[in-house]
């Protein structure tokens, strides 16, 4: 028998541009629902760094009062190019500092302001601080019975379950811990609090980044009494009259129809995990190549299909089309793998990056979205679109390299899984890595010319403040470069991943749906990485997903509740 329910908005998926949405409609007066298909709440936010790009926020004018809306409308019209939409730019600059202000006033998500640069800080109306601020750090307990249902966070980027505050000045500790006693008595603390927790609870209870983001976004929609019904696929969008009226879904104790009195909003993560629409989008994957995302498995394009289903727009139209990461196959002992994201070592000091051919191709220490789009260029033509990052002992045991961990852990475990390859001399590790000895040879040494005295000739590493914010300060004249010339040497193949998707559902600015022909799916809305972004497949900031998808999570929950005649 099918149940139903009934409320004025039904929020399908429960990451972050879902659940403001759902905040947003419910202070309004809103009753709504959240329907997520996997059995934990919090999408790929729960996964991800937990920062948001708000220019001229409450936090940046404190930080940066001398920055300007001239000066990031600038940048955003650099960063956009082609695809800068004036209207959605204008409506995520007046509404981004309105969101901020709104949760941190009115829910339990709170901020934290970062040291980030923009990616691009030397670009037409880019700056060095003040636009990306960062999820505070948050006790699950908070959640009381439903902190079994957060989703965890990425294995492969915690160590024993810890996380790592995704601001440079938490992981220096981390990095500098066996150097530094005022490092090693933090991590010292971190630890033994998190050995507790697991003894406890079973998994770490002080949360930080996306984590501590999903968190504290599901304890407010929960303390509104907004219901989140986990493990509860939906499987269509209901119409009537040419208006969306709700889905059917499979709940927990079988089929069950929602009817939402003023529309369905479509939260579902995007298509990252679509391998038939990815096929079609990446490019890499286009000609054979290998592409592993970290975003969680069910994010499987459910929200984009079922209003292509509908007759929207959902076209292919950015050139990178996601959020490109650089990420290494970890295998573990059962036999399964996980997916490592490349979001720090490239940064450091010795650590370099090339193709099969032994030879670089960009500056490794540009944001990873960077990165990865200079890497499917330079393997254009190619079938297989890798590059291998390379370091000499010094480094590896100074830094650790992927999900290898820095002196005094060990290496064996990697080198006998295949994870890393190492050689004596550098042509002995180009044949054990697959990639062309005198190319690797030639590079080096033309690399370590520059590099002994701090200077990458070839791509100019450290010459931007993003470049060196994550690298090692404590490393001079240049915080991004040294030689690598120690023998052994270590090799680590890294492949193309993403954090999310870009591209997606055509909406206007409030994110009504759209067809073809622009005219709007009544009731039917879309937000998050269902929706086409803002940013028009480039990466400008620390945390422009998480910005502009809360920021038109707070524009489309507002603007349903005035559909609807709720109270201000």
């Amino acid at each position: 028998m099918t149940q139903i329910i009934e409320c004025d908005l039904v929020v399908v998926g429960s990451g972050a541009a879902g659940l403001a949405t759902a905040i947003t409609a419910r202070k309004r007066g809103l009753d709504v629902v959240v329907l997520e298909k996997e059995p934990v709440f919090g999408g790929t936010t729960a996964l991800s760094g937990g920062v948001l790009w708000i220019p001229l926020g409450p936090h940046g004018r404190k930080q940066n009062p001398a920055d300007t809306l001239e000066a990031v409308r600038t940048y955003m019209q650099q960063e956009t190019g082609k695809f800068f939409d004036a209207e959605a730019v204008e409506a995520f600059l007046a509404y981004g500092p309105k969101m901020v202000e709104f949760f941190e006033r009115e829910t339990a998500t709170q901020f934290i302001p970062t040291m980030y640069p923009d990616y691009h800080p030397d670009a037409p109306g880019g700056v060095d601080l003040g636009r990306s601020i960062l999820a505070a750090p948050y006790d699950i307990r908070g959640l009381g019975k439903d902190m079994a249902r957060l989703k965890p966070p990425l294995k492969t980027i915690t160590f024993i379950g810890m996380m790592f505050n995704s601001s440079n000045a938490d992981l220096k500790h981390f990095f500098q811990a066996t150097k530094s006693l005022t490092s090693f008595v933090y991590v010292a603390k971190r630890l033994v609090t998190h050995l507790k927790e697991l003894a406890q609870y079973g998994r770490g209870i002080h949360v930080t980044s996306g984590n501590a983001l999903a968190a504290r976004l599901a304890q407010s929609a929960l303390d509104l009494g907004i219901p989140i019904l986990t493990s509860t696929p939906v499987r269509e969008v209901t119409l009537a009259d040419g208006r969306a009226t709700g889905v059917l879904a499979d709940g927990a104790n079988g089929p069950c129809r929602i009817a939402a009195r003023h529309g369905v909003v479509l939260a579902c993560g995007g298509f990252p995990q679509d391998i038939q629409r990815i096929a079609k989008a990446y490019p890499h994957v286009r000609r054979g190549g290998e592409h592993l995302s970290p975003t969680p498995l069910g994010n499987t394009g459910d929200g984009v299909a079922m209003a292509e289903k509908l007759g929207a727009n959902v076209d292919i139209r950015f050139e990178d089309s996601a959020a490109w990461m650089p990420v290494s196959r970890v295998p573990y002992r059962d036999g399964t793998f996980g997916v490592f994201p490349h979001l720090l070592d490239r940064y450091k000091p010795g650590i370099i990056g090339v193709l099969r051919n032994g030879q670089r191709f960009t500056n490794e220490s540009n944001s990873y979205h960077d990165v990865g789009a200079a890497l499917v260029r330079a393997c254009a033509g190619q079938k297989e679109t890798a590059m291998w990052l390379i370091c000499d002992k010094t480094t590896i045991a100074k830094y650790g390299l992927g999900y290898a961990k820095p002196a005094p852990m060990p290496l064996g475990g990697h080198l006998r899984s295949g994870y890393l390859a190492k050689g004596n001399t550098l042509a002995e590790l180009a044949a054990h890595a697959g990639i062309d000895p005198a190319g690797l040879e030639q590079t080096v040494r033309s690399y370590n010319t520059g590099a002994v005295h701090g200077q990458d000739l070839a791509f100019h590493r450290g010459s931007t403040s993003f470049n060196r914010y994550l690298a090692d300060p404590a490393h001079q004249p240049n915080p991004c470069v040294a030689p690598v010339q120690t023998g052994p040497f270590y090799a680590l193949k890294v492949v193309m991943g993403d954090l999310g998707t870009f591209d997606g559902i055509q909406t206007s600015v409030v994110g009504e749906v759209l067809k073809r022909d622009g005219s709007a799916i009544a009731g039917l809305y879309a937000v998050g990485n269902d929706r086409a972004s803002v940013m028009g497949g480039n990466y400008p900031g620390a945390g422009i997903t998480h910005g502009p998808n809360m920021t038109f999570g707070f524009i489309t929950g507002n603007h349903i509740a005035d559909r609807a005649g709720a109270a201000p």
